[in-house]
């Protein structure tokens, strides 16, 4: 029994750290997914503001 009772806290401290590193991962991969679409849009906008600008081909 004294062997449980020194591994319980390693253990717990082990789950609650894999349970922060997972979260910070998943908050990480939602913001890069979310940065790259706001630079697909800003692309996007940029191309269309070109395609309506009068150019100079003279």
């Amino acid at each position: 029994m004294p062997y449980i009772e020194a591994l319980v806290p390693t253990i717990v401290v082990a789950l609650v750290f894999w349970f922060v590193i997972r979260a910070v991962s998943n908050v990480d991969r939602s913001e890069r997914a979310a940065e790259a679409k706001v630079d697909e849009q800003i692309k996007l906008a940029e191309q269309r503001k070109d395609n309506k600008s009068p150019k100079a081909d003279n």
